[in-house]
Formats: C-alpha cells, structure tokens, sequence
C-alpha cells in the first residue's frame, strides 16, 4: 500500500511539473501570462492610434510579441509613419517597434 501511494504522488509531481513546463515561453513561444500581456498591448497600441487624429487605425495593422510591436499596412504619408512608430513607442509594456508600414 505505501508504495502505491509513493507511485502515485511521483505520477501527481511529475505531472504538475509537465504541465508547469507547458507554460514556459520559449525564443519562438510565448508563455501563456505574455500571450496576455501581448495582447493588451496590442489593444492599447490600437487605442492610441484609434485617439490620434492623425492617424486612421483602419489602414494600420498591430501585432505584438513579447513586447515587440510590429505595424504594417499602407499609410498615406511619411509623417503618418513616423507618428504612428512614435505613438506606439509611448504605451506602456513596449519594448521596442518594428515598422513595416509603406506609403500608398
């Protein structure tokens, strides 16, 4: 009997210890906790573009991944780059933009 238990409470740890590593963020993976973080994120970089004036969050697309925000899409101006990348630089949780915007 006192083995049975002994086996099954490895079986407990050792799935507790899969399942704890399942979660881990790897270089091409996010863990589960920065897909959230991303994605407010992303949100919060759409919002600042939505209340810029300037700018039309139709034509910008924004994907984040472990900070790094990426935009894309067609623009209509230089200017509209540049205060787009500037933007999303100042919310929070950015570590840095990458900008693959272009000029229509």
């Amino acid at each position: 009997m006192k083995t049975i238990k002994h086996y099954l409470s490895l079986l407990f740890l050792g799935a507790v210890l899969v399942s704890a590593l399942g979660c881990a963020s790897t270089s091409k993976q996010e863990s589960t906790g920065e897909y959230i973080d991303d994605s407010l994120i992303t949100t919060k970089v759409k919002a600042a573009i939505l209340d810029s004036p300037t700018l039309k969050v139709a034509e910008i697309n924004v994907e984040t991944f472990k900070g790094v925000v990426q935009l894309s899409g067609f623009v209509s101006s230089q200017a509209a780059i540049s205060k787009a990348v500037e933007v999303a630089r100042n919310v929070k949780g950015v570590k840095s933009v990458k900008d693959d915007m272009r000029v229509k």
